[in-house]
């Protein structure tokens, strides 16, 4: 096979559904890709913020080639070893209390929709179950995390959308709680919007919010799909502004390239979801979660602080190329966001 007959092949049996760039990949080992014709890249997407070692990480497909040689799967009615100490190392690194896996972010985000109703049905009865998102957010493919999703081109074709959604301005503090009215149970926000042009959150702002919620009983969730698992120099980006969030959902770089979504409960919420109140078939896969606990392993205090100092020069270089102003060092430019 060589590269053009996949793309052919491709383009005749999958749904097309990807503006896919003329390129077919063969393998790749670090941040190095390359294609059935001999070609090496250098990877900047990571599979969209999915392979959080780089490619064939030797840690990373040890752990998991190990666990496909004792149990690549089995029913959610019986326990396993991944499942378990994967959910220890979430909620000890986070400060969470519960994990439910699932398969993506979307179905992590559905998740949090679903408890947050529960809960606040369970405390105040029917009738408080709106979910406050932003502007410009995204939450996911699935029927109800598009209805959460903030932006209006995502919001056709496929109506009629579930109720119970409506959207507050980023960054307006003013704007956001007066859309918290009575009828609201949660807020879900993206620290950093990612599909809405790569826009971080205020830091004032998100306190403002935060706190407007805990006086109110109005939980507060953090979509970590895309900024969690070290992206923003700490395991999640909640952890960089000082927050102790209800709920918090991971996916993408958790699994390394492996399936996998997690949505993430603190105490108040934590035994809100009982028994056949959600599922997942694959949720805690054993495989996928052994790659979790490889990548959890692998994003020390170590791998955060190189992180953090790539984002600093390239943050540096992003602003001596849009400003020309080249004399400026690192330092300087750091005082310059004080």
């Amino acid at each position: 096979m060589n590269s053009a007959k996949i793309i052919s092949m491709d383009r005749q049996y999958v749904t097309n559904t990807y503006a896919r760039y003329d390129l077919a990949i063969r393998g790749g080992l670090g941040a190095v890709c390359f294609d059935f014709d001999g070609n090496k890249y250098i990877d900047f997407s990571s599979g969209i913020g999915v392979n959080s070692l780089g490619y064939s990480d030797t840690g990373w497909v040890d752990a998991v080639t190990k666990q496909l040689f004792k149990l690549q799967h089995t029913s959610n009615l019986y326990y396993t070893e991944p499942c378990a100490v994967a959910a220890k190392a979430l909620c000890e690194r986070t400060g969470m209390s519960k994990v439910f896996f699932a398969n993506s972010g979307a179905e992590a985000n559905e998740g949090a929709i679903k408890t947050a109703r529960k809960y606040s049905r369970d405390q105040y009865g029917p009738g408080r179950h709106t979910i406050v998102t932003l502007t410009n957010s995204f939450h996911g493919r699935t029927m109800a995390a598009l209805s959460a999703t903030g932006q209006e081109a995502f919001h056709k074709h496929f109506d009629p959308f579930p109720e119970g959604f409506k959207h507050a301005p980023a960054n307006d503090l003013q704007g956001t709680l007066a859309e918290l009215t009575d009828d609201v149970c949660a807020i879900m926000i993206e620290l950093v919007q990612g599909e809405g042009g790569v826009v971080p959150l205020d830091a004032d702002y998100v306190k403002g919010v935060y706190d407007y919620c805990a006086a109110r009983d109005i939980l507060y969730i953090i979509d970590e799909v895309q900024t969690g698992i070290g992206r923003t120099g700490a395991l999640f980006a909640y952890q960089r502004y000082g927050l102790a969030p209800d709920i918090v959902t991971a996916a993408k770089g958790l699994g390394g390239g492996l399936p996998i979504g997690a949505t993430l409960f603190g105490e108040k919420v934590k035994d809100t979801l009982g028994l056949t109140d959600h599922g997942a078939t694959y949720g805690g896969n054993p495989i996928a979660t052994a790659g979790a606990l490889a990548v959890l392993d692998s994003i020390d205090g170590d791998f955060l602080a190189n992180v953090a100092a790539n984002g600093e020069y390239l943050a540096a270089r992003h602003y001596f190329e849009k400003t020309k102003e080249k004399q400026l060092n690192t330092d300087e430019f750091l005082l310059t966001l004080l």
